[in-house]
């Protein structure tokens, strides 16, 4: 299984949306999806396909999604197909990535980006979106009900200065660019 280590060049932004879920067994929710707690997930509870819905105020640069599953413990709750849909409400969202796993152990992490293009492409620009859903499509051993430990959603960290907005070149700023 993998670790985060190589998304350290990322923020994690998934505090800065709404979460919900299509169901969940009583104190295995979205708060322990967000727990960092590997110990604690979300159990879904009822009808497929399983979803988590992730809402942001302003539309956002997303540019991985990752999660952490354990096939050890959770064995046929474990997420076997991964769809993840992009858009501004629930009613236009767009399939962006799907993934498929195989008995994963740690950290599985889903690029994001503009371009449905190659995977790992450094020069991808990041999705832009206000809402992103995860749809858990299958589970192993054609399990009925899942179990995710963490999820954490990762957009580009802004630099404080970017290109020329240093200069502050603009008449506006320029009429008060003389000290008295």
């Amino acid at each position: 299984g993998g670790d985060l280590s190589k998304l350290r060049h990322l923020r994690e932004v998934g505090g800065e949306a709404v979460w919900s879920l299509s169901t969940a067994k009583p104190g295995n929710g979205v708060e322990q999806i967000r727990d960092n707690n590997v110990d604690t997930y979300w159990q879904s509870d009822g009808g497929q396909p399983h979803l988590i819905n992730i809402q942001f105020h302003k539309k956002m640069s997303l540019c991985e999604v990752a999660f952490y599953l354990d096939y050890q413990l959770d064995e046929s709750y474990t997420p076997k197909r991964f769809s993840v849909r992009a858009g501004s409400t629930f009613h236009d969202l767009v399939e962006v990535s799907t993934c498929d796993l195989n008995e994963p152990q740690g950290w599985v992490s889903i690029p994001l980006s503009a371009s449905h293009g190659a995977k790992g492409d450094e020069g991808a620009k990041p999705l832009r979106a206000f809402f992103l859903q995860i749809c858990v499509a299958s589970m192993h051993q054609n399990g009925r009900d899942t179990h995710i430990r963490q999820v954490k959603v990762f957009g580009p960290r802004q630099s404080m200065v970017t290109g020329d907005a240093a200069n502050f070149s603009t008449v506006e700023f320029s009429q008060f660019s003389v000290l008295r």
